[in-house]
């Protein structure tokens, strides 16, 4: 079905659904709880596309063709796309949660009926990250939704860590699927126009993430962080060496961050200076700039917060690189798998690692893989809870050095 759901890869049982709710919204109301609902929850994992799914059905209900919702021609799905649309607002977390204030506003304008669309639509991405006075906000509207009003809320599973039960018991659950590698492929090549044997490398190590199989196709940065975590694996062999290149691999999502928000803050500082006055002579000027001091602070409180989730996030990925190969020993180790891949069996995450998988397989014994695993999971435990990346990153190296070991 052309339009906006091509967007979505390997997902049809998702679009026909959300298509089918589309249809039934038409008619300006709330149908049923098995058609059209004030509130949906978007779930699935990294890269499976559920905030792209929210996006397309924000179209879907605003779309004006007579045929089916989601052309992707008219005015109404072009602007939602382009994050233009009047009635349709995004909330993406910048910073590391998504606060009180911030949703508060957001439900005030959600409360007011569309001014030029069918419906208002208020799509939360990363919804894990609402703090508890934040949910309870949305929680409030949720319960007693306006009439015309849709709230689309996107986190990666159910789970009481990812969303309140109180809040996901009053949602239609969609939930999204991880996309084939044959499926991803076949994006990068007819969509990106990349070459077949790229596509098929990207595809097979980017864990079936779309935007993550984009970028180490395209990126030779994202290629480079990638090899950089994997070695961290062979270089547990000799601590010291372990201990060095974990601090490139923090350095160099530090790195990462700053590059990405050096650009995005000037413009920020420099379109805030202009709307406080900066730089006019005429009357009023200088009391126009008067107290704009408390503005720049809050803006660059946000710009810090937000670049150091953005570090989080880089390095977040590394972590899952690095938990993945010991991953794909433990199934070698266990013959679940087979280097290079069978027909059969469990599919690797680092297929163009075979030697060190192998060697990982046959030095590491199966309880020191698990262990290993662990430690990657309690370093991305110990950086959700606001522990200095450079001390819970030495302190997976170190477990990682005793499960060589164990």
């Amino acid at each position: 079905m052309a339009g906006v759901f091509d967007r979505l890869v390997g997902q049809d049982t998702v679009e026909s659904a959300l298509t089918t709710a589309a249809v039934a919204a038409r008619g300006g109301a709330v149908v049923s709880s098995s058609a059209m609902t004030h509130s949906w929850l978007f779930t699935g994992p990294p890269g499976s596309g559920r905030s792209v799914a929210a996006l397309c059905f924000a179209a879907a209900l605003q779309c004006t063709d007579a045929g089916s919702p989601g052309c992707g021609r008219c005015h109404a799905c072009t602007t939602t796309m382009a994050g233009t649309h009047g009635d349709v607002r995004r909330v993406v977390p910048e910073g590391l949660s998504i606060g009180t204030k911030e949703m508060r506003e957001i439900v005030q304008v959600a409360s007011r009926r569309p001014s030029t669309g069918r419906w208002q639509v208020v799509v939360v991405e990363d919804a894990d990250r609402l703090t508890e006075a934040a949910g309870n906000v949305l929680l409030k509207v949720v319960e007693e939704p306006p009439a015309r009003t849709v709230f689309l809320l996107c986190a990666p599973s159910v789970d009481p860590e990812d969303i309140s039960i109180t809040l996901r018991s009053r949602c239609r659950h969609v939930h999204l699927a991880t996309p084939s590698v044959d499926s991803i492929a076949k994006v990068l090549r007819e969509r990106d126009g990349l070459a077949t044997d790229t596509a098929a490398w990207a595809a097979s190590v980017s864990g079936g993430h779309v935007g993550r199989a984009r970028r180490l196709a395209t990126d030779d940065q994202a290629r480079a962080q990638r090899k950089r975590a994997l070695a961290l694996v062979a270089a547990t062999t000799r601590p010291g060496v372990a201990y060095s290149a974990a601090d490139e691999l923090v350095k160099s999502a530090d790195d990462e961050a700053k590059q990405m928000s050096a650009v995005r803050d000037d413009k920020e500082r420099d379109a805030l200076a202009m709307a406080l006055g900066a730089g006019g002579t005429g009357k009023g000027a200088a009391g126009a700039t008067r107290g704009s001091a408390g503005a720049l602070k809050d803006l660059e409180k946000r710009q810090k917060s937000r670049a150091t989730r953005t570090g989080r996030d880089a390095l977040d990925r590394a972590l899952i690189d690095v938990a993945g190969l010991y991953r794909d020993a433990l199934a070698v180790g266990f013959g679940a798998a087979t280097v290079p891949i069978s027909k059969t069996g469990v599919t690797l995450t680092h297929p163009d690692m075979a030697d060190q998988i192998r060697e990982l397989a046959t030095d590491v014994r199966p309880e020191g893989l698990l262990r290993s695993i662990q430690a990657v999971l309690d370093c991305r435990e110990a950086l959700e809870t606001n522990v200095k990346p450079r001390f819970a990153v030495a302190a997976m190296v170190a477990g990682l050095i005793a499960a060589r070991s164990a």
